[in-house]
């Protein structure tokens, strides 16, 4: 695996190298030794997938609130998303910034994303599936979330969303609690 860190603090870009012969190819697509050895989490109790069907949906900005803050590898096992991550942590040297990354099942690349990061991302495909190790246990009383189009943020997605969630939609412009 190959670890590049992102311009947000803690966030790093990790791709798989495939090795291909004439079966296709085998990829290692995580390693607790060389995640602990660049300093990051290694153990993730619990894994999800999210299955969008139509192009330019967009789900997030999700986060959980301490004492239930989580780790997140993110990966695009089907199809093409445009993922963004956004730095809540007021201590960061990349607070309120955000970064987008391009997931793709072709180009093997997952996005650790640190605690204190909100996630999200935009379909570029239809019928994708974005694969989570998630570090803690969901607790519904710490979900959290700020509305895609925070202007405090000023993501700049790839369209407009052809799909999104009432509840995504109804987080409110918390942006400007995150920037005092």
């Amino acid at each position: 695996m190959r670890f590049t860190e992102t311009e947000l603090s803690g966030a790093w870009l990790v791709e798989t190298l495939p090795h291909h012969d004439a079966r296709g190819s085998f990829a290692r697509t995580f390693c607790t030794q060389e995640f602990r050895e660049h300093g990051l989490a290694a153990e993730f109790v619990q894994h999800s997938a999210s299955h969008s069907l139509t192009m330019h949906t967009v789900r997030g900005m999700h986060f959980q609130k301490a004492p239930h803050a989580e780790v997140k590898l993110v990966s695009c096992i089907r199809g093409a998303v445009w993922d963004v991550i956004i730095d809540l942590r007021p201590d960061s040297r990349s607070y309120r910034r955000y970064a987008g990354f391009e997931l793709s099942e072709g180009n093997h690349r997952q996005l650790y994303i640190p605690k204190g990061f909100a996630h999200g991302f935009q379909t570029l495909s239809n019928d994708a599936v974005v694969s989570y190790l998630i570090s803690e246990f969901y607790h519904p009383a710490a979900a959290d979330g700020v509305r895609f189009d925070d202007p405090a943020f000023a993501i700049d997605w790839p369209a407009p969303p052809a799909v999104l969630s009432e509840k995504d939609r109804s987080w409110p412009l918390l942006g400007a609690q995150f920037c005092s």
